[in-house]
């Protein structure tokens, strides 16, 4: 490691942190646009397995900083993932890394960047937190801790640069991954489900707190689904180390028979399906990618969601509807996301296939114009954006 800035030539060295999947997911793509500039490079820190594909060595893997809302999980864990922090940083003074880059995980990364950009190490903090929805006393907190912000959505910069925030708009690496139109009948044909079924994609998030709170919801809604079409199947993309929990749940509820659960594979089955069950969170972005409609669905205890609610800014909660603007696509939040209303809404979706297209070309179109405005070289940018910083 370099104790000294980089000059934009030799290799440089990358601390990075990255808390849950969708973070994993961002930091992974990045790494590949830095790669590509410095092959050499070498990086580190806490990741998880798309990270570890471009070399990243995870000292903490990921999930270890998976939480979900202000929470008893959030209470239990406080001490374990402080000490993961203050042994990070240790770490990091002692062997100073040319920059750090911060990666969602905003409760855990400002600290951390405050902390290391005071001791003059350069920080870049990737993912502005929503504080255009929630939350905006972050602002000055995101001020003291990073150097430099890449946006992944194009109104952030000019909010940011208003609070003296330098920032970048890189686009959403996911708009690049995800294909502006996906083949749904060869998904399904590789996924060995039926060609013309009706399909529900099932997605309750990727926190042990969120498919706590909404896979039972979710079940409970596939079996009216299932009433009230009787020809529905599912599909059920799980995290890794969830799977036995979700298939005994599947199981208690009578579903085996047409639910199919998969390893990952969460961009298969939402460019499989008719339409999506879906927990609130990045997840909505990648669904509204695949041009799928869906129904978002959000939950926790009730002292989170009392403090959630007072610190919303907008009416939305889901992406697609936040950057729409309107709600084109339903929410059922909190004590909204019954079962019944779960299956109402989901059911109302398959119904347009055949009674209302216009509906579905609608929020087809819609999500199409999302696509392409979120569609930018991201990861030469976010690069183009860490060499400047690297250069002072």
């Amino acid at each position: 490691m370099s104790g000294a800035p980089d000059t934009g030539n030799a290799a440089p060295a990358v601390a990075m942190v990255a808390g849950e999947v969708s973070g994993d997911l961002l930091a992974g793509l990045l790494l590949g646009g830095l790669k590509a500039r410095w092959p050499q490079l070498s990086s580190f820190g806490i990741g998880g397995p798309h990270m570890e594909r471009q070399g990243f060595a995870a000292w903490w893997p990921h999930h270890k900083l998976a939480v979900h809302g202000f929470n008893w999980e959030l209470l239990r864990r406080y001490r374990e993932i402080v000490g993961i922090r203050d042994q990070l940083r240790e770490r990091l003074l002692k062997d100073r890394p040319d920059i750090f880059i911060g990666t969602d995980a905003p409760d855990f990364n400002f600290k951390l960047e405050e902390d290391l950009r005071a001791a003059g190490i350069k920080t870049v903090h990737f993912v502005c937190p929503s504080v255009w929805a929630w939350r905006p006393e972050r602002m000055e907190k995101i001020r003291r801790s990073a150097d430099h912000v890449l946006c992944i959505f194009p109104f952030e910069p000019e909010l940011l640069a208003r609070h003296g925030i330098a920032a970048t708009y890189v686009g959403h690496p996911l708009a690049n991954v995800i294909p502006m139109q996906s083949d749904r009948v060869a998904a399904r044909m590789a996924l060995g489900l039926d060609a013309t079924a009706p399909l529900v994609a099932i997605l309750p998030g990727s926190r042990r707190s969120e498919i706590s709170h909404l896979a039972e919801r979710f079940m409970r809604a596939a079996v009216l689904i299932k009433a009230t079409k009787p020809a529905t199947r599912f599909v059920l993309p799980l995290v890794p180390g969830f799977s036995s929990a979700i298939e005994a749940l599947v199981q208690r509820h009578g579903l085996r028979d047409c639910v199919t659960v998969l390893n990952g594979q969460s961009h298969a089955a939402l460019a499989a399906c008719d339409v999506t069950l879906i927990a609130s969170g990045t997840a909505t972005l990648e669904a509204a990618l695949f041009k799928r409609p869906m129904v978002i669905a959000y939950h926790q205890n009730w002292l989170s969601w009392q403090i959630m609610r007072r610190k919303r800014l907008q009416p939305w909660v889901g992406l697609p509807n936040i950057l729409c603007a309107e709600f084109v696509v339903p929410e059922l939040l909190q004590d909204a996301a019954t079962p019944q209303a779960l299956a109402t809404e989901t059911v109302a979706w398959l119904d347009a296939r055949d009674l209302d297209p216009h509906r579905l070309k609608t929020l087809q179109t819609k999500f199409a114009a999302l696509h392409q405005e979120l569609q930018r070289d991201t990861a030469t940018i976010a690069t183009d954006a860490i060499q400047k910083v690297l250069q002072g």
